[in-house]
């Protein structure tokens, strides 16, 4: 205990006394009122800097390869695993992040693209380390599906316009057979599977979590046919085709969470397959063969990841997986399942199941910058009822009361979305806080949150609603006031996006509770915000926000900004924003860091010239992690 003490104690001073030696700043970050970082801190936390994740990509049918991304340098990149924890041959080369798909054939791999975080992905086919375009290298292009016979990709753009989401196909060996068959109105359409054959295709057109139209589309004509009635609010998740032609899908159809069946085609009858839950089916996938499909449950945030044998209707549970996530599912020809996963203990990492014994075999085992990952914390599922009486719910990370014993310090993590969800997973950097200086972390799933049902994720629909969510806020700290674990005098908040919006609300509507926010990419004016964001996803988000267009909502959400109450926040202010950030544009950092300063107060501003919504790139990554650190040492942890 003697020498952990000792330890924590060295890096608070390290933290507090910026002198001496320092991190150097990455060139696209600029601090604005940010002290310097002092190289002890760095050494002191380098380990937690240096973990890395393996996602799972697919698998190419050619050599039976993985294809994952991963990070070496400072971006992910694609690499092949030849065999279970076999070396990782990377393949792409490139200083942004990319994605990939092979197509069924194995022969040719699609990957996106953008740049400095700006979202106008573009299309590319990669080989021997290089890129061939295959988009027009302006618009914003949404990789869709191959085509089973591997001879088409459909793809979504807005290169018509700037804003509707328009369909296209191509053969990307070819560029130029690229051709647009549909046009469409609206941001949110996409190929979600190529019917055996491809003469066909389903398509989605998302315009809510909760509301998303399917259609057949003729691939010859570009014609579009509707699947059921569009009047209704359904929400269609997955699509894909079994090789006998049946469309299966998830919908919550008759339903409040999504479920699992098929989608008939012509009458829009939706069939639900395999045992009801009360939880929504996140993802599933068909076997090349049609016996099997996997799907996973998400029952409170954790993953479940389940068989269904077709022909009889049965389930099967592949049991002995960790609380956490399971995603990215893809059948191998072969018949071997593959998927990514991460959990408390492990970042994530590639696996395969076999269907036949459900024996699950581990592909990559990636780095935790030599620290002992076993050693991390399980999170606790804390339960409140809110001032409406309304169920909710959050994770909730303590650190060791052995070596942290009395009440901790703690830090609220509220996410983005708002229809997003916190669960289970590796902390990364954010165990640093955990396992060295003894900070608790609280992940709360305010109303309006995702996996919990269509009548949950719309409580803070619309202008009137939006301060709900912030009042969830208020029932998670009347329960942290008598938690015998938890400091209710040391609390601070964070988040990004819709979680940024949530930062400065919450710092507004508690002004007594927080010692510090530090708000990422985040929302300060909803009017201004809904005029600037990018034009093809404005009207997504008029769904879940309000219009500003009319009068009586404009002036209700001028009422719940942020910007327009920024007196009443009392807690130390520290902003992070990306220059490049297509959703929340840089403005509104830029105008409450203005506000602010103009009242009098202190803020912390950092912008990354290289990125977008949200930091990206790991050296600009560590250095906010260590600005973080500075920011809570002074105003949460120094007493």
């Amino acid at each position: 205990m003697r020498n952990s003490l000792c330890l924590v104690a060295s890096v608070f001073a390290a933290i507090a006394a910026p002198a001496g030696a320092q991190v150097p700043k990455p060139a696209a970050l600029v601090g604005d009122g940010i002290p310097a970082v002092p190289d002890e801190l760095g050494a002191a936390s380098r380990p937690y800097m240096e973990f890395r994740g393996a996602g799972f990509a697919g698998w190419n049918s050619a050599d039976r390869s993985m294809l994952i991304n991963t990070r070496f340098g400072n971006v992910s990149q694609l690499h092949t695993v030849a065999a279970p924890l076999a070396m990782r041959r990377q393949i792409s080369f490139e200083v942004e992040p990319l994605g990939g798909r092979w197509s069924p054939s194995g022969d040719t791999l699609v990957v996106t693209k953008d740049r400095g975080g700006d979202e106008f992905y573009q299309l590319y086919t990669l080989g021997q380390g290089r890129l061939r375009l295959v988009t027009d290298g302006k618009s914003r292009n949404s990789l869709g599906s191959w085509s089973k016979d591997s001879r088409l990709v459909g793809y979504s753009s807005t290169r018509r316009n700037g804003t509707d989401t328009d369909l296209y196909v191509v053969d990307p060996r070819n560029p130029k057979s690229d051709r647009l068959v549909a046009r469409v109105n609206g941001g949110g359409w996409n190929f979600a599977d190529f019917a055996p054959g491809a003469t066909r295709a389903a398509v989605i057109n998302y315009q809510s979590i909760t509301n998303s139209d399917p259609y057949i589309l003729d691939v010859a004509s570009g014609r579009l046919t509707p699947i059921g009635d569009h009047s209704k609010d359904i929400s269609y998740g997955d699509g894909e085709f079994a090789a006998d032609g049946t469309l299966w899908v998830t919908s919550d159809q008759g339903s409040d969470v999504l479920r699992l069946g098929t989608l008939d085609t012509r009458t829009g009858a939706f069939r639900p397959v395999g045992p009801r839950s009360r939880w929504e089916v996140e993802e599933f996938e068909i076997s090349d063969d049609g016996r099997t499909i996997a799907f996973t449950l998400n029952e409170a945030g954790s993953s479940k990841l389940m068989l269904l044998d077709v022909a009889s209707g049965t389930t099967r549970e592949a049991v002995g997986l960790p609380a956490g996530q399971v995603y990215s599912l893809d059948f191998a020809p072969w018949g071997q399942l593959g998927f990514a996963m991460t959990s408390a203990k492990s970042p994530s990492d590639a696996y395969s199941l076999d269907p036949t014994n459900l024996k699950v075999t581990r592909w990559t085992q990636s780095e935790t910058g030599g620290l002992d990952a076993s050693a991390n914390v399980e999170p606790e599922l804390v339960e409140v009822k809110s001032f409406d009486g309304e169920a909710i719910s959050g994770f909730l990370y303590r650190p060791d009361p052995r070596r942290f014993p009395g009440k901790r310090p703690l830090i609220v993590n509220i996410h983005g979305g708002p229809e997003g969800q916190s669960r289970p997973g590796f902390l990364g950097r954010n165990n640093y806080l955990i396992n060295e200086l003894g900070v608790a972390i609280f992940f709360p799933n305010v109303r309006g949150s995702s996996g919990y049902g269509k009548r949950f994720v719309a409580l803070d629909n619309g202008p009137s609603l939006r301060e709900n969510s912030v009042r969830d806020i208020g029932a998670f700290l009347t329960r942290f006031r008598t938690h015998p674990a938890i400091d209710a005098n040391r609390l601070a908040v964070t988040g990004g996006s819709y979680g940024g919006y949530m930062c400065y609300a919450s710092a507004i509507m508690y002004p007594d509770a927080f010692k510090g926010a530090l708000c990422n990419v985040a929302i300060s004016n909803f009017v201004t915000f809904l005029e600037n964001t990018q034009s093809y996803r404005r009207d997504l988000r008029r769904v879940e926000y309000g219009d500003e267009r009319d009068p009586a909502q404009r002036a209700k959400l001028m009422e719940i900004s942020p910007l327009r109450r920024i007196s009443e926040i009392r807690a130390p202010l520290f902003v992070v924003q990306g220059a490049n950030d297509p959703r929340v544009p840089a403005s509104e950092a830029e105008q409450i860091v203005k506000a602010v300063r103009s009242n009098g107060q202190d803020v912390w501003y950092l912008l990354g010239e290289n990125e977008g919504h949200g930091f990206g790139k790991k050296e600009n990554v560590d250095y906010l992690f260590w600005t973080t650190m500075m920011f809570w040492q002074r105003n949460l942890l120094a007493k």
